[in-house]
């Protein structure tokens, strides 16, 4: 294979989130791109990330990256070594694996530089045991109306087998829509009651956060009906619904997120 393209993460916030290796691949890069459209990095200056790597780094839209990838960043990476600078850690977005498979059969060597995950800080930001959630479920962005049956039952699923479940809250950054957290809670406890399903009510506990790592990031613990008419300011936002809760776990919600001592009993 010759030519290379390095997937460097950009971490949550800012563009202080990259580590230093991946400072020193992306200074080292012949070309580099980024994309904004997988999640938002509320802090990100552009000005600035270009600043810290020494060299222009061009923006491209999801549209360019799923449907022109091969003329855009993989004609380069054939002879050249490409940086592609992505919010949060690279693979953690579907669309990234895609890209790489892509270089792969286009005979291009590929690598990736890892950063902060919101899979990951999320449960450092509570104290929940990172080992204990279940499936990831997503809240897409252009959802409307009556919430998915899909969306409920991952929830329902990873609760009944005794897991937590982390609910992304998607961002459409190149359209500016987003779901909140209040919009979600109600649709999915209208949903819960709707259709007399009973793992999420009223007085159910969950957590949410907003603007993970940022210097306001909020994060709340509560019931249902209390976070459902909290406000989290800015986006992004992440909503958390905890399984049986270990003692540890439930001191963490209760030091960190101010959770309620009757709501967080541990089994």
């Amino acid at each position: 294979m010759s030519g290379e393209l390095v997937f460097i993460g950009l971490g949550l916030h800012d563009e202080y989130g990259m580590s230093l290796r991946g400072q020193t691949e992306a200074k080292s890069c012949d070309f580099l791109f980024m994309e904004y459209y997988t999640s938002l990095m509320p802090g990100l200056q552009l000005a600035n990330l270009k600043k810290i790597v020494g060299k222009d780094v061009q923006l491209l839209s999801r549209k360019e990256v799923e449907e022109n990838a091969e003329k855009l960043i993989l004609a380069k990476a054939q002879s050249g070594k490409v940086g592609f600078m992505v919010p949060g850690d690279p693979m953690v977005a579907t669309t990234h694996v895609d890209l790489r498979l892509r270089a792969h059969k286009a005979g291009v060597r590929t690598s990736i530089v890892h950063a902060a995950s919101v899979i990951s800080a999320a449960s450092g930001a509570t104290g929940l045991q990172c080992y204990k959630f279940g499936r990831t479920v997503t809240i897409p962005a252009t959802w409307q109306g009556e919430m998915p049956e899909s969306i409920y039952t991952g929830i329902k699923s990873n609760l009944a087998s005794g897991l937590h479940s982390l609910v992304l809250l998607e961002i459409d950054v190149e359209n500016n829509k987003y779901i909140s957290i209040p919009l979600a809670l109600k649709q999915l406890l209208s949903y819960s009651e709707s259709t007399r399903k009973s793992a999420i009510k009223a007085e159910t506990l969950a957590i949410g956060i907003a603007r993970l790592e940022a210097p306001d990031m909020t994060v709340k613990a509560g019931k249902v009906s209390e976070l459902a008419n909290w406000d989290f300011g800015e986006p992004p936002y992440v909503l958390i619904f905890p399984g049986p809760l270990h003692f540890v776990e439930a001191e963490a919600l209760q030091t960190f997120c101010g959770a309620p001592k009757e709501l967080v009993n541990p089994n």
